[in-house]
């Protein structure tokens, strides 16, 4: 028993033993504390050996705020609360804080360090509320950098939020320990701390206990200052300009037209002033004014500096501030890019319908299928657009001013012109909806007819008697309109004349046999025939129907051979001569050949000059079918070159008419005959023949010639009818199919947009203008199937169009930037020309991706360093507030500029100690950091916010 009680006994005590193994407590982490700080530790060690490139190829997070730092995240618990631990660094640390214009973090700039640590609980809050456990916190993270062996200073986020304060540590090594503190008081501010002055006794404090009076004494210490300004926002200005005209010189700006005569834009100069008002791409300027580090010994010298001008500070530093949405492409800006959108939905929709009035009609079939919102404006807008357009202008404008290079392989409407700028109108007219085109169109056309019946010349149409066959067919046809109406008012004229002065037309018909028996036909030719602009177009026949063009009509200069064609009796009934065509001789007399007046060739549009190449390409090319389409105009020329050569044969006329239907005799005797008459050497009588198609029997041209009466031009028929023409124009704009119209439209609309932006003037910018090249070719290249009458209501160009539009946008809106930066710094262009080419590389990531919207989180930000002789032009842009502005001035601060304080100051004291000199350094350390900066404070606010940060080196 008694063996086998201590087997049992020995048993026990080995069960014991392991239990007591299995449950070994390891008391080097036995509290919750030390494995939190544990954890710490390891997280730490883990970001030094990976150092920043590994931690950016483990994904850290670029800061937005700043262009070179990153940060890395990790959560850590500790009994039931989650904190999360952030390390802040940098890729480059090339910042300098004296600088002023690097981008830093706040914790960056408060307390002078580059790389730390953020440590804050995972709460609503972010900040640590506790006192205790604040403190806890901060050293747990202070012993596990430590362990590391880490200089990294560490902070916590305390108090409430809004008053960004925080506290922190740093190891600095065996021999300094910083300590770090933030706080903020965001209202109240104590008077004494709105001046440099009380700022400076503020840092002197801190160690100076022992003075009680501190402006009695001198303290070396170093200062870093920058203030910044701002400049009055643009609906700012506009709301003071409205209150001070109201209350000055109202009276003085009022403009008619307007709905408030006093208020000023911006814009009111630019040409595209006149369709919309652009907002100002610049909201504001910051102007960023900084001191170069300087010692300052007392208060003294700190309210000496309080007055000083920012004019003697070392460095101007200008930040434009832009408005948000202008990178923005959701299209929440009106302009010409907005409404150039709405016309091709427009463009696509008017497919549905064969007529134009189907639109308007409520009996449509399809009318169902318009948008309750394709409302047509009232009456009055309608009137007030017409009498626009139909105004009349006593001098017609230059249209190819200002237009560019490019502008004229898009097939649209000069600018100008009346077709164009119904265009412009379409596109505010009802916020741009097919109904709303619909209706102004018909009315635009009932306008038009009545000009053509009344007699009354077309607005905005140039009267140079030609057609622009580079422009779409619309504007065309109105050209053609013009000229008709045109002609219908001299024929109206000469009719009225013909009837009421009866008596004066004998007298003249009299005076003119006197002047024939003289001879002098040129003079009296013009005399009778003003009205005829054929006779002064050109004094050359169209080309010759055969392949030959007419031969170029030299008039001699040689007086005898006039006198000598004056001398024959058959000179006498010579009419409609406009001289001599060099030394030719008639074959049947020897008399100068004459060149005629002739009436010009009947102008044709462009859908006519494809009538007749199609009816060429059906019938064939042959001679005879070619003279019978321009019989009438042979005929004319014909009629006009007997009555100038009396005497005259077919042959002459060949020979001038068509040379090269002339065939010379190569037998021919060389030697020149001679002219008893004039005692002079002529060639005559010509040798030569006629060619083949020209002598065979029953030739058109020979029939042709034989029927011609003989008359000059000015009595002839005209070969142009304008009453026939005029209303074949008239049917063509009534009867129109509704996409055919809209497609000129379009191409019209964006030639006529993008001109007018090219109006804008903003200087010697490269980048503007290779983005307006780039877009008149995409224009030209994108609108060229409507050109040509490829569009169908299926086809891929709408979406082509409706990518168009997006780059149009882009362009509009880099242009009124340009524009805006140009007329604000004029006198300094570098200025300009540095902010917009900044932008430029910036913006030109969005540009050119499509329908996709690009939403750029990051902003633009840039600083720009000013000269000295850039600085007053930026000064003059704070000009001094107005009665109205003083309100909002308090001016609690100094270094005004203009009257105008700073929105912002940031100081910098610090306080350098001999660290070799103090009984806390060891003999090993006497020759570390021989000059260190023992006291930090850092200032930032304005008289009603203010921030401060304190850092201070304890030797521990």
């Amino acid at each position: 028993m008694a063996s086998s009680s201590k087997a049992n006994l020995a048993e026990q005590d080995e069960g014991e033993e392991a239990e007591e193994i299995e449950h070994f407590n390891d008391f080097t982490l036995a509290s919750s504390w030390e494995r939190f700080i544990s954890e710490i530790e390891a997280t730490c060690r883990q970001w030094l050996a990976d150092g920043p490139k590994r931690l950016l190829e483990k994904g850290a997070v670029h800061l937005d705020s700043s262009d070179n730092i990153y940060k890395v995240k990790s959560e850590l618990k500790n009994a039931a609360k989650i904190y999360s631990m952030e390390y802040y660094f940098e890729i480059s640390g090339n910042g300098k804080i004296a600088d002023w214009n690097c981008t830093l973090h706040d914790l960056q700039l408060c307390f002078g360090v580059k790389e730390f640590l953020v440590i804050s609980p995972q709460s609503a809050s972010g900040v640590v509320l506790d006192a205790p456990e604040a403190t806890k916190l901060l050293s747990a993270v202070s012993i596990a950098l430590a362990n590391c062996s880490s200089l990294w200073p560490a902070f916590v986020p305390v108090h409430d939020p809004s008053r960004k304060a925080f506290i922190g540590i740093q190891n600095m090594g065996t021999i300094f320990t910083r300590r770090f503190e933030a706080d903020r008081i965001g209202s109240q501010v104590p008077i004494k701390f709105m001046h440099l002055e009380g700022l400076y006794e503020l840092f002197v404090s801190k160690f100076a206990y022992c003075m009680s009076d501190h402006s009695m004494h001198l303290f070396r210490v170093h200062l870093l200052m920058k203030l910044t300004y701002q400049t009055l926002s643009n609906d700012e200005d506009n709301y003071d300009d409205i209150q001070e005209a109201d209350t000055e010189n109202a009276e003085s700006e009022t403009s008619p037209g307007c709905g408030n005569p006093n208020r000023k834009h911006w814009d009111d100069d630019c040409p595209w002033n006149e369709w919309y008002s652009a907002e100002d791409p610049v909201m504001r300027f910051d102007l960023v004014v900084t001191w170069s580090e300087k010692v300052v010994e007392s208060s003294l010298e700190m309210a000496e500096m309080e007055n000083a001008s920012p004019h003697e500070a070392e460095k101007w530093i200008l930040a434009p501030n832009l408005y948000p949405n202008l990178d923005s492409s959701k299209g929440d800006r009106i302009g010409f890019a907005s409404q150039l959108h709405l016309l091709v939905n427009a463009l696509e929709m008017s497919f549905e319908a064969p007529f134009i009035e189907d639109f308007v009609s409520v009996e449509n079939p399809g009318s169902d299928n318009l948008e309750s919102t394709m409302v047509i404006p009232p009456p009055t807008v309608l009137d007030r657009v017409l009498k626009d357009l139909f105004l009349e202008d006593p001098q017609l404008p230059d249209f190819a001013k200002d237009e560019h290079k490019s502008s004229r392989a898009i097939k649209g409407a000069p600018v100008e012109s009346l077709f164009a700028q119904f265009c412009l109108h379409s596109l505010w007219f009802g916020n741009c909806n097919i109904r709303a085109i619909a209706v102004l169109w018909i009315e635009f056309v009932q306008e038009i007819r009545w000009h053509w019946e009344e007699s009354q010349p077309l607005p905005k149409i140039p009267a140079n008697g030609s057609i622009d066959l580079a422009t779409c067919l619309i504007n065309q046809k109105l050209q053609m309109l013009a000229i008709c109406i045109g002609k219908k008012r001299e024929l109206n004229e000469e009719f009225e004349d013909c009837i009421g002065t009866k008596d004066d037309a004998s007298a003249n018909m009299e005076k003119m046999q006197e002047v024939n028996k003289v001879g002098d036909e040129s003079s009296s030719f013009h005399a009778r025939s003003q009205a005829f602009d054929e006779k002064r177009d050109s004094l050359l026949t169209p080309e010759g129907f055969n392949g030959s063009k007419t031969v170029e009509s030299k008039f001699s200069a040689n007086a005898q051979d006039v006198h000598s064609a004056d001398k024959s009796t058959l000179d006498s009934i010579r009419r409609g001569s406009a001289g001599p065509v060099g030394s030719m001789k008639l074959l049947k007399l020897c008399q100068s050949l004459h060149a005629p007046f002739t009436q010009s060739a009947p102008l044709m549009t462009e859908d006519m000059h494809e009538e007749r190449l199609r009816a060429i390409e059906t019938f064939g090319f042959s001679f005879n079918f070619s003279a019978q389409l321009e019989r009438e105009t042979l005929s004319s020329d014909m009629s006009a070159f007997k009555a100038a050569n009396p005497g005259a044969v077919f042959e002459d006329f060949i020979r001038w008419y068509s040379p090269r239907d002339w065939e010379n005799d190569e037998s021919e005797a060389k030697g020149p005959s001679t002219d008893l008459t004039e005692g002079m050497n002529v060639d005559w009588p010509p040798q030569g023949r006629l060619s083949r198609g020209m002598s065979e029997s029953g030739n058109f041209w020979r029939k042709i010639w034989d029927e011609a009466p003989i008359l000059p031009a000015s009595e002839q028929k005209p070969l142009l009818d304008p009453n026939r023409e005029g209303e074949k124009i008239l049917h063509y704009l009534e009867t129109m199919q509704p996409h055919q119209l809209l497609e000129q439209m379009v191409c019209s609309a964006f030639r006529a947009s993008a001109d007018t932006l090219n109006q804008t003037n903003y200087g010697s910018l490269k980048e503007m203008d290779t983005k307006m090249d780039q877009l008149y070719l995409t224009m030209a290249s994108t609108l060229r199937p409507l050109q040509v009458n490829l569009l169908s209501n299926t086809s891929d160009t709408i979406e082509d169009l409706q990518r168009l539009c997006v780059v149009f946008e882009h362009v509009e809106k880099l242009l009124i930037l340009a524009a805006s930066l140009h007329r604000r710094f004029r006198q300094v262009p570098r200025i300009s020309e540095a902010i917009f080419s900044n932008y430029y590389n910036f913006y030109l990531p969005t540009m050119g991706i499509g329908l996709a919207d690009v939403d750029t989180q990051k902003e633009f930000d840039m600083k720009l360093q000013l000269s000295q002789n850039e600085r007053q032009v930026v000064s003059n842009m704070f000009t001094p507030p107005t009665a109205n502005q003083s309100w909002r001035k308090v001016l609690s601060m100094g270094n005004h500029l203009n009257g105008h304080e700073p929105i912002l100051r940031e100081i910098i004291f610090s306080m350098h100690d001999n660290a070799s000199d103090n009984h806390y350094a060891s003999s090993s350390h006497r020759d570390y950091q021989q000059d260190t900066e023992t006291y930090r404070m850092y200032t930032c606010g304005t008289s009603n916010d203010l921030q401060v940060a304190l850092s201070i080196i304890s030797y521990d």
